[in-house]
């Protein structure tokens, strides 16, 4: 009987058995309707499936004992034979089968019998039988051992059964490698485990006797031992086979008999063959491998399974001997010393070792006598040294297991200690002294720190490490050090709090003691300009210190000014977290101020603040707390601001936000509506409030939830609507009570549809109307792929499951014209369109019905079935037509587009592939993919035949542009010799390359997740692709990926081949799995063989297929794949050359040594390929010396991606320092040892090169020596320590200073101090000062030049770890002072010069007044000495001397005074240094460099060397605006300069920017420099020129550089002449530009924009503050709006300025333009600004038009402009009207009408229209004009309907519109 049939028949049954209890009748029928939906959404979705059954369980659980007993015994039988049977089914769905399991578990309180019988008879079934286990029969033994109680029981009294059907499986797994690596050896050793675990009694009798009861055991032992031996390549079946066969040896009754096994079982590290004894059975072991994974699995298995006793037990002849200690502990250390690729497990063993010995510590002192970890003891010494090197291990997971063996050292150290009285403990004194000395780069200190903070006690860890405040911020500001960083901050801040808990002391008292500390630190993180540091600190820092120090909030609000640059981010981080943490207000720690403080971070120009502040608003600790209604009214006016950020981390964290703020009202809503259920008489004042809750939260969620359709049109931008999705996935996820069965948390609450009942009833909350339906159907046709994803996910997840019938039919007409279209884009939008049509159609839709020739197979779903007919008969449609003209196919059926559609409909819709496809249509539409991979193929090879031969060589790009040219040429009837050569591709060249490469990327994903699917939901009875058609399908793979150039194409087959691969390699069947092998091994072959044409250095897509077959491979095995293919393409890359070779072809090596670097960089490998780091290493510097240029580029380009994978990634830091890699020297050669003597070598080599005499010449290229140097200096400085030195590098490295190679010296001077112990810093710099030479001796330039860059290297690095100067540092000043006539003419070598400036510039700090005025008077005297030659450097040499001087004041004054004598040279140094940004580092100084530069102003743009007027401009400009963008406006202060001089020179920058000479950043500059100048004269006609200047480079079509440079104008001039009472004129023109630079496309256009705005409106409120509160853009644009209406209502120009934001109204045109479906491009061009939004600027424009109409009647001038405006366009309004009236369709959907929805030009002429419209009404209701134009009764009936129907069909419009329509003045 079925499961259907027994519920069916069970429901039968019991109901009418009870049919006169009626509640148990209802609770009964509700739990076998669950049982029947888990059973039907298995297929589906494993989350649905355990919802209905814990639903099920629940239900169950109603129903009682008495009341089951009503139930007949055959009845409840039959019941329990049901769950018994789901279970059997369930057994690799472990939750499923654990709920089962608990209803059978409360059947079986009053019915065990039953429960045990029919368990009993299921699982006797698996083990009496003739045949072997299969794999599912073990999942069930597994899965009933291991979750059900009754199922122990059973096996219990079944398990001799199982044990011998288990060996006899072992017989049968072992004799065939695919069954013994793969899933069912490692099942069956589990099963084996289980019961060693389980039964040991049971076992004693079978084991632990002295004559063995039969071979059962015996062959189980002897498969485990085999398998642990190398027999299986699995590794994580080898480790369980460890740990079965220790715990059988844990299972032994008598003490010694458990110790002999164990003691006989660690022979397996001699690695010679031995009789293994476990009690009375004795196997033969023989080692098979010596990889150590067999003493890895013995090690660990011991570890984790025998009790105490074994392992501290000794050897029967030597008693001293401790199996724990002397045993186990040189296993491990061995294990963790070898370069294992199981380094993780090997750790996780020393772990566990550490563990058994803390638990045995007591015994073991007991037994020994002596101290454990004495110190400098030999295994304390071991435990250091394994800590300490692989702390920084690459291997994934291996550094948290060394953190947590360094833990439990520490603890046994203690508990060692204590046992032996002392208290000295110098062990952890010993260790922060050595974690004191690491660098703070060091990620390892941190954690060391935290384990060994408790022992020593935050006072003594402060004291003695001073800079760990500092070192803290540094990790903060670095991203992958700052969860350390945080850890160890956290760590101290709970260590203080539990030493500061032994004394009485208020909450108060307690937040003083943490803020006299770590309030400067936290206040500067939080403040900080570098934004990780100001992330982390209020991510990580903030929460675990008010966890910890709750009042802590006090003292950090107090040190704030929200005014001050940093302090309001702040400000809102402390308030938010502090909220978020302890639940108190936020409005009590600073009173009435919160509000007005929130308020200004709500709108900040900065995202972060105003991320902050809503986190504020939204956040509490408690769910019900529901918000207030002054919070709702600052979301309400916050929310519509921020929708257009174009940060996305903002839009997510916005969306966060949102959702914590509905969940509040959502639940605060819900206790509400349970508390009025439940309510008493007198509680009418609770009810009311509980009602104004209800009112304010509903009410809000309606608004949110309508806000997001006014912004979902075309023609918005992309943030928006991306935003506006957001939101109303924010909302529909939260406030309705739809399921989602992918989420684990976040479901609706239980009882959510009271609260949709109660807000029904107020008629809102109508979520799914058809209007809102239609307008994010209209989003499944933009241009962006997000935006389309999330409205066709909001469709499926929330609206109807089924589109209307006329919507239906429409859609998918539309679809199919998508699907034929050749861009790519819309052929996606119609492929996702085919999706969503799929998953939400009642029946078929029209032409997708089935024909009486296309049958439905039995069990499929007939909806999904049909569609997917419909698609394989329309891509076989595509195929021919392209078969017989491809030109035609390309145009109009490109394949591509169906192929996608397939993808989606097979792949993403939530049913079974098995009930979309059977057999025949499987194998049809595999024959067509290959079919059309052949085609296509052949189409860029020009000949059909050329895929059918065996030729892996595909054409080059040359040959498939002749193959398409020829191909075009044939279609239009032409010769090749009559086409026009041409550079770019012509249309229908990219048409056919587009619709080749697309479609062949398209199969590749379509084939390979097609097959993956297939065989992961594989099903005996229904298979759909046999071998054969498998085969078939890697040669299509195999084909595109190997005659296919472009990457496109080879990309995007590799994702669906490395699917397919993997789905092989899983198998069980070993020819399946052998397929991919096969393709390997045919790969390779082409790699190694020679090739007759060049196919491209990157060797085309041969790398990516065998990267994907090697990355498919299951990382728990040895990779045997992987090893073939690094050993077949290392003695490929290896070869030899031909003596004959060709450069123009391609090269079998210089192929492997591509596919090597594939291999290095693919991701999916990962660490695996490690292990062969250093052969790869050595081959690719070896290659650097081929004489093949194709050779040596291939070789450096695989050597560089080896070192960024063996380094790891480059840590990511805001404060601009040297970014060395985690791994020190130590760390580096101790993971890859077989590269030490190999890059020694080279480095000894190039060294010696460089011996000889003293005029020989020494240029001996070395290839490899850069790129050696390059990764040594790349290691971590200063962590080895001075007994583990890697001295041998010094000497060459020293040697390497004369090298006559310039980078070689700059990168031998970094490997140096890479190389160098931080002991031998001193020594170093001792030795290098003492080789410089004196005036008059003899040297080498190019020695000297590289020791002083070795010397400045390491004084650099050795001063950041001296705070106090010793003698060695006084001896190496005083070297440096006597070798001062390095740096005078004396030495004729700039370079060396320039050097020797480092070094002093580096000790600046140190040395003495004396020497430096000396030194300052050399540079001096030199840069003003005329030069009297050319010199190579020397301009180098005076910019470092000019940056040297200048850091002096005094210096710095007298070279600017002589700024107009200096040279020109002198001068163009001097304004460079400006640009640098060092002029305004000294408050002294910026005046005389603003003097000097203004007063050469003329004569800089007199000047002839357009590189000196640009840096001249630059420079003026950067220390003008040297005040920052928060200083308050006022006129830059000018040098008296004549009123002739100064008009000149404006008049030349203004004539530069009319004609446009000098290019955009010149330009700029200029701009910038004149507006300055502007605010010194007073002519009219020079403003009019400025302000004519600025709306010609404000445009969109302008550079970037330039629209910036309109803002910043804008800023310097516009904001004083508005304080001086301007002429209105200017001030309407540059607010007009300012609102247009306000929609610019570019963010930092706007923000300076913005500014703009924040200053004028600093300068109207007259604010004494010092600095500017800089708003957000979108708030600056309404204050702009107020500003031109306030002061300047009734100025000319004013309205024009405003009606020239709005699109234009024209319906008519356009209409025609969107009827215009012809396509000029196969690529779309994006508009010029793709951020302006003409239908929110209407919107924002509206009110305040509105507004002069109402002011109109004041002046009589604004009314005759209005009553002009009126007479212009009152026709054209009135005609669109009735246009727009006649669109909407009646009743259902139109194509035309769909087509419109997706029309952006028609939405913003609908904008335009009813704006002009609402103007019109409202003129005519003001004053009355137009009566004679228009009726306005009628006009406003006409607008209204208009708007109505327009909405009905899926046109919102912004709320200020609707509200005009209506006749509401908005706000």
């Amino acid at each position: 009987m079925s499961l259907d049939d027994m519920t069916a028949s069970l429901r039968s049954c019991v109901i009418r058995e009870h049919r006169a209890a009626g509640d148990v009748d209802l609770t009964l029928g509700l739990f076998f309707d669950k049982l029947s939906e888990s059973s039907r959404s298995r297929s589906s979705s494993k989350r649905c499936q355990e919802r209905r059954l814990e639903e099920a369980l629940q239900l169950l659980k109603h129903v009682s004992d008495a009341q089951l007993e009503v139930l007949e015994e055959s009845h409840l039988l039959l019941l329990v034979r049901l769950l018994v049977s789901m279970q059997m089914r369930a057994a690799n769905l472990p939750t499923a089968f654990r709920k089962m399991d608990q209803m059978l578990q409360h059947l079986a309180k009053g019915h065990h019998h039953l429960v045990f019988r029919e368990t009993h008879h299921c699982l006797h079934a698996i083990v009496h039988t003739d045949q072997v286990l299969s794999f599912e029969d073990l999942q069930r033994a597994c899965v009933f051992l291991e979750d059900s109680a009754v199922g122990r029981e059973v096996w219990r009294e079944s398990f001799p059964s199982l044990l011998k059907k288990l060996s006899e499986l072992f017989l049968v797994v072992l004799q065939q490698e695919s069954l013994r690596d793969g899933p069912l050896c490692y099942t069956a050793v589990k099963v084996c485990l289980q019961i060693f675990q389980l039964f040991p009694g049971e076992l004693a009798p079978r084991v632990w006797t002295k004559e063995p009861s039969g071979p059962t055991m015996q062959e189980i032992l002897q498969a485990l031992m085999d398998i642990i031996l190398g027999k299986c390549c699995n590794r994580d079946t080898c480790l369980l086979a460890g740990t079965a066969v220790a715990m059988l040896i844990n299972s032994a009754s008598e003490n010694r008999a458990g110790e002999a096994a164990a003691w006989s079982l660690l022979h397996v590290s001699h690695l010679e063959p031995w009789l293994l004894s476990v009690g009375a059975l004795k196997v033969q072991c023989c080692p098979a491998g010596k990889d150590g994974v067999a003493r890895l699995a013995v090690t660990r298995g011991l570890l984790t399974c025998c009790r105490a006793n074994i392992l501290l037990s000794s050897q029967a002849d030597n008693t001293q001997m401790c199996l724990l200690l002397n045993e186990l502990f040189p296993l491990v250390h061995d294990l963790c010393e070898e370069k294992l690729d199981c380094h993780y497990f090997a750790f996780e063993a020393l772990t566990w070792w550490l563990k058994k010995v803390k638990e045995c510590l007591p015994d073991i002192l007991k037994m020994t006598g002596v101290r454990l970890l004495g110190d400098n003891s030999r295994l304390q010494r071991q435990l250091i040294h394994i800590i300490w090197t692989n702390a920084e291990s690459p291997m994934e997971g291996v550094s948290e297991f060394v953190r947590g063996a360094f833990c439990l050292l520490l603890d046994l150290y203690k508990t060692d200690c204590e046992q032996f009285c002392d208290t000295e403990k110098t062990l952890y004194f010993t260790l922060l002294e050595r974690i004191i000395k690491l660098p703070w780069e060091a990620k390892a200190k941190y954690h060391r720190l935290c384990a060994l903070l408790p022992y020593l006690g935050t006072d003594v860890v402060l004291s003695q490490y001073a800079e760990l405040p500092n070192h803290l911020l540094k990790c903060l500001s670095t991203n992958h050090l700052s969860p350390c960083g945080s850890d160890l901050y956290k760590c101290l801040i709970q260590q203080q709090r539990r030493e500061l808990r032994d004394a009485s002391r208020g909450e108060p008292h307690l937040a003083d003691e943490w803020a006299r500390c770590w309030r400067p630190v936290l206040h500067e993180a939080l403040t900080s300009d570098v934004t990780l540091l100001q992330n982390h600190s209020s991510t990580h820092l903030l929460p675990c210190t008010f966890q910890v120090f709750p009042s802590a909030v006090h003292p950090l609000l107090a040190s704030l000014d929200p005014f001050a640059p940093g302090h309001l981010h702040a400000w809102a981080c402390i308030v938010s977290s502090h909220r978020a943490v302890t639940g108190g207000s936020p409005w009590a720690p600073q009173g009435s101020s919160t509000l007005e403080t929130l308020q200004l971070a709500l709108g900040s120009a900065d995202d972060k603040v105003r991320l902050a502040a809503l986190n504020l608003l939204c956040c509490s600790p408690k769910t019900r707390d529901t918000p207030t209604a002054e919070e709702m009214a600052l979301m309400r006016g916050f929310l519509p601001q921020n929708l257009n950020s174009d940060s996305s981390p903002f839009r997510q964290h916005f969306q966060t936000g949102v959702k914590k703020f509905l969940v509040r009202i959502r639940d605060g809503c819900l206790a509400h509506v349970r508390g009025q259920k439940g309510k008493k008489e007198g509680d009418a004042t609770r009810s009311r409030t509980a009602q104004d809750v209800l009112e304010q939260g509903i009410g809000f969620v309606e608004w949110l939830s309508e806000l997001p359709y006014s912004y979902l049109a075309p023609g918005h931008s992309y943030q928006r609507k991306k935003t506006a999705l957001l939101l109303l996935s924010a909302v529909l996820e939260t406030c309705t009570d739809t399921w989602s069965p992918d989420k684990r948390k976040g479901q609706p609450p239980v009882n959510m549809q009271s609260l949709i009942d109660s807000a029904r009833q107020r008629g809102q909350w109508d979520f799914v109307s058809r209007t809102k339906q239609l307008v994010l159907i209209s989003c499944l046709e933009d241009s962006t792929n997000e935006i389309r994803e999330l409205s066709a996910g909001l469709l499926l997840r929330f609206f109807p499951p089924s589109f209307p019938d006329d919507i239906a039919a429409v859609l998918f007409m539309r679809t199919r014209q998508l699907l034929c279209s050749p861009r790519v884009q819309e052929a996606q939008m119609g492929a996702l369109m085919m999706k969503v049509l799929l998953q939400k159609s009642q029946g078929q839709p029209e032409g997708c019905r089935l024909s009486s020739d296309i049958p439905v197979s039995r069990g499929s779903t007939p909806k999904t079935s049909c569609t997917v007919k419909f698609l394989v008969k329309e891509l076989e449609e595509h195929y021919l037509t392209a078969k017989a003209d491809m030109m035609l196919a390309a145009r109009t059926k490109p394949i591509h587009g169906v192929l996608s559609a397939l993808q989606r409909c097979l792949l993403e819709a939530p049913n079974n592939v098995h009930d979309a496809l059977d057999h025949s249509l499987a194998g049809e539409l595999l024959v067509l993919l290959d079919n059309l991979s052949l085609l296509l193929l052949g189409v860029l090879y020009g000949d059909p035949n050329a895929c059918a031969s065996e030729k892996d060589t595909p054409p080059s790009f040359c040959d498939m542009g002749n193959a398409i040219s020829s191909l075009i040429a044939e279609e239009s009837r032409g010769g090749p010799e009559d086409r026009e050569e041409c550079v770019l591709l012509s249309e229908a060249h990219n048409l056919v390359l587009t619709c080749c490469w697309v479609s062949l990327k398209e199969v590749g994903i379509l084939l390979g997740s097609l097959v993956e699917k297939i065989l992961s939901e594989f099903k005996a009875s229904k298979c759909l692709l046999a071998k054969e058609d498998l085969r078939r399908a890697s040669k299509v793979f195999k084909n595109i990926l190997l005659k296919c150039r472009h990457w496109g194409a080879v990309e995007g087959c590799g994702a669906g081949f490395i699917k397919f691969c993997a789905s092989l390699l899983s198998s069980n069947d070993p020819e399946l799995s052998d397929i991919p092998a096969h393709m390997l091994k045919r790969g390779l072959e082409v790699v190694r063989s020679p090739r007759l044409t060049s196919v491209t250095r990157r060797a085309a897509g041969l790398p990516m297929l065998i990267l994907c077959v090697v990355s498919a491979e299951d990382g728990s095995k040895k990779r045997p794949l992987l090893s073939l293919s690094m050993q077949t393409l290392l003695e490929t890359a290896q070869t030899p050359l031909a003596e004959n070779w060709d450069q123009t072809l391609d090269l079998p090596q210089v192929c492997a040594v591509h596919t090597l670097q594939a291999l290095v960089r693919g991701s999916g490998l990962g660490v695996a390929v490690l292990q062969f780091a250093p052969a790869v290493a050595i081959l690719s510097l070896t290659l650097l010396s081929s004489p093949c240029w194709a050779m040596r580029n291939a070789a450096l380009q695989l050597y560089s991606s080896l070192c960024s994978r063996m380094l790891g990634q480059r840590p990511a830091s805001e404060e601009g320092r040297p970014a060395q890699r985690g791994l020190s020297p130590l760390a580096f050669f101790f993971h890859y040892p077989g590269l030490q003597p190999f890059l020694l070598g080279e480095l000894s080599g190039a060294a010696d090169d460089l011996q000889g005499a003293p005029h020989e010449a020494k240029l001996h290229l070395q290839p490899s020596l850069f790129p050696v140097l390059t990764l040594l200096a790349q290691l971590q400085p200063g962590v080895q320590e001075s007994t583990e030195t890697l001295s041998e590098f010094l000497p060459p490295l020293l040697r390497l200073s004369a090298s006559p190679i310039y980078s070689v010296r700059v990168m031998a001077s970094k490997a140096l101090v890479a190389m160098t112990p931080p002991s031998g810093y001193m020594d170093i710099l001792i030795q290098l000062v003492a080789q410089l030479p004196g005036p008059h001796e003899c040297c080498c330039h190019n020695r000297l030049h590289g020791q002083l860059l070795q010397i400045k290297a390491t004084l650099e690095r050795a001063l950041c770890t001296v705070s106090d100067p010793s003698a060695d540092l006084c001896e190496v000043l005083s070297k440096i002072d006597a070798s001062m006539w390095l740096v005078t003419e004396a030495q004729r070598c700039p370079l060396v010069r320039a050097a020797y400036l480092g070094v002093a510039d580096s000790l600046r700090g140190r040395c003495c007044v004396t020497y430096l005025a000396k030194l300052s008077h050399t540079l001096m005297r030199d840069i003003q000495t005329p030069e009297q030659e050319l010199q190579l450097g020397l301009s180098s040499f005076h910019q470092q001397a000019i940056q040297f001087l200048c850091a002096d004041l005094k210096c710095a004054r007298q070279i600017w005074d002589n700024f107009s004598s200096s040279s020109t040279d002198l001068r163009l140094s001097l304004i460079t240094w400006v640009v640098d940004g060092r002029g305004s580092q000294q408050a002294g100084l910026k005046e005389v460099i603003q003097r000097e530069l203004q007063s050469n102003l003329r004569e800089a743009l007199s000047s002839g060397s357009v590189e000196y007027r640009r840096t001249f401009l630059t420079a003026l400009v950067a220390v003008m605006a040297a005040g920052g963008s928060t200083s308050p406006p006022h006129p830059p202060r000018w040098a008296p300069l004549e009123e002739p001089a100064r008009l000149e020179c404006l008049d030349l920058l203004l004539g530069d920017l009319g004609d446009q000479r000098g290019g955009p950043e010149f330009l700029s500059q200029a701009l910038y420099a004149a507006s300055l100048l502007l605010s010194l004269t007073l002519k009219i006609s020079v403003f009019q020129r400025w302000c004519s200047i600025l709306e010609c480079h404000r445009s969109p079509g302008e550079p970037e550089v330039l629209r910036m440079a309109c803002a910043e104008a804008l800023c310097v001039a516009a904001v004083p002449l508005m304080s001086h009472g301007c002429l209105p004129t200017v001030m309407i023109r540059s607010i007009n530009t300012g609102l247009y630079l306000l929609q610019d496309q570019n963010q930092q256009v706007r923000l300076k924009a913005a500014q703009f705005t924040s200053m004028l409106h600093h300068v109207r409120k007259g604010e004494s503050r010092r600095s500017v509160y800089l708003m957000q853009v979108n708030q600056a644009l309404p204050l702009l709006l107020d500003l031109l209406l306030e002061e300047y209502w009734d100025a000319p120009g004013t309205l024009e300025g405003l009606l020239c934001h709005l699109p234009q109204s024209d319906l008519r045109s356009a209409l025609r333009e969107a009827s215009d479906t012809g396509r000029s491009s196969l690529y779309e061009q994006d508009e010029a600004n793709v951020f302006a939004e003409p239908s929110v600027m209407s919107a924002h424009v509206l009110p305040y038009l509105l507004k002069m109409v109402e002011k109109s009647s004041e002046s009589s001038a604004v009314g005759q402009r209005l009553s002009a405006w009126a007479e212009e366009s009152a026709a054209q309004v009135l005609d669109s009207l009735a246009v727009c009236k006649e669109l909407p369709p009646a009743e259902s959907l139109t194509p035309a009408w769909l087509a419109l929805l997706m029309d952006p030009q028609f939405h913003g002429s609908l904008c335009g229209l009813f704006t002009r419209a609402a103007l019109l009404l409202r003129l005519s209701n003001t004053s009355g004009d137009g009566r004679h134009l228009w009726d306005p009764a009628a006009l406003h009936s006409t607008v209204r309907e208009a708007c109505r129907l327009l909405r009905l069909n899926g046109i919102h419009f912004p709320s200020p519109v609707t509200a005009a329509v209506a006749g509401e003045l908005p706000l």
